[in-house]
């Protein structure tokens, strides 16, 4: 007698089959959607969260994108661009803060949350240092989804949008210290690679993740000497197998470091610090240790630098001396190449977006999508920031469980 294989759609009783209803997938109920992008509200960040290529894709899957004149012009981009693909230029913020979802870089300050209708969906960056208590309240109070740029996932649980950026700070890195080296800036005049006969400049890294990768590749095709500082071991060897070549790589030790850092000629500060602590990897007094005319470019000034001397500096004025030695701590570095780092923004913010309308809504989305949950900061006006909460003092709730009662 034959098996049956497949009696899924059958029962069984005192050997007869009877046949069942066979369950048909429900469809997902597509959501058109209403996205506003904001002109920046610092004079100094110039790029913007989505290109025209983008809203031209968006606005061709059903959705409406309201834009606010001028918000493209740090990256060059003109209203013009983005009013042919579909977008709708607007010159009223009130009403592009009506938006469904409202995007932009800088994160929201206390103006633009008053302005913000409740039960919006807000994604920018977050800059937990820069953050107030009055804002994550004010944010709270709008009970809106907040998701930080930061703690994005993809599938492979990296962070693509910082990582771009920090590809983009590291190579940008190697070309400020080349610019802060040569006489027109005031610098030694000195040639970063080298020439024949005459030895290259030395660039020492702090740090051995992403950034510092990019940083130590741009300086590499220059024909710098490099000179790679980290805590990890396992870092400085994944550093070293990424890099593909032989460069000098030495776990932190006091006394190895500080002769480093005493013959260099760039130090380049690309490993975030705990903001607990007080511990700097470059105290004042190795800085003093540094020769006359050496460049300090700081990644991280405002979110816990490894450097003592360091403090955040802006494009008006972006650099100053201390004990002799250049320092460079501009705060948003990748604005620097406002357009690429728009691109950038742009390939990863466009595909998030279009899946929360394909899902059907940002909850929808929350819930079957780990990687977007996990930069989800507020949801309807409930923090979920364990981070925030300590910070602030603010009760926090672990969104996994928010999202078991929607």
């Amino acid at each position: 007698m034959a098996q049956l294989h497949d009696s899924s759609q059958f029962s069984i009783s005192k050997q007869q089959l009877f046949p069942q209803e066979e369950m048909l997938e429900i469809k997902k109920k597509r959501k058109e959607l209403t996205i506003g992008i904001p002109k920046e509200n610092w004079e100094f960040e110039n790029r913007v969260c989505i290109t025209p290529q983008a809203v031209q894709l968006l606005s061709d899957n059903g959705h409406k994108i309201l834009f606010e004149s001028g918000a493209g012009d740090g990256s060059n981009y003109s209203d013009l661009e983005y009013s042919e693909v579909g977008a709708e230029i607007i010159s009223d913020k009130k009403r592009i803060f009506k938006s469904e979802i409202v995007l932009k870089v800088s994160p929201f300050n206390n103006k633009e949350i008053e302005l913000l209708d409740d039960n919006r969906t807000v994604i920018s960056a977050l800059h937990i240092s820069s953050q107030s208590k009055e804002q994550i309240y004010g944010l709270m109070k709008k009970r809106v989804k907040a998701i930080a740029f930061e703690y994005i996932k993809n599938e492979s649980s990296h962070y693509p949008i910082v990582r771009s950026m920090s590809e983009i700070a590291g190579k940008l890195s190697i070309n400020i210290a080349s610019e802060y080296l040569s006489k027109q800036h005031g610098g030694k005049g000195v040639l970063l690679g080298g020439i024949t006969g005459i030895s290259p400049a030395e660039v020492v890294i702090i740090g051995a993740g992403t950034t510092a990768e990019h940083a130590a590749y741009a300086a590499h095709g220059l024909g710098a000497m490099i000179k790679v500082f980290d805590y990890s071991i396992y870092k400085l060897r994944d550093f070293q197998r990424n890099m593909r070549q032989q460069v000098f790589t030495s776990v932190i030790q006091p006394q190895a470091l500080a002769k480093a850092l005493k013959s260099a000629d760039v130090v380049i500060g690309a490993m975030d610090i705990d903001e607990k602590t007080d511990k700097f990897v470059i105290t004042e007094n190795m800085v003093q240790q540094m020769k006359k005319g050496t460049i300090i470019i700081d990644l991280n000034s405002d979110s816990g630098s490894c450097f003592e001397s360091s403090k955040p500096t802006t494009y008006k004025n972006p650099a100053y001396i201390k004990f002799g030695v250049v320092h460079y701590c501009v705060r948003n570095i990748a604005s620097r190449t406002a357009r690429t780092a728009s691109i950038a923004l742009s390939n990863v913010l466009t595909p998030i977006l279009l899946k929360i309308g394909d899902e059907g809504g940002i909850t929808k989305l929350l819930k079957t999508d780990r990687g977007i949950r996990n930069g989800a900061y507020i949801f309807n006006g409930i923090l979920t920031s364990q981070s925030l909460g300590i910070k602030f003092g603010i009760r926090s709730k672990d969104i996994n469980l928010l999202m078991a009662a929607f």
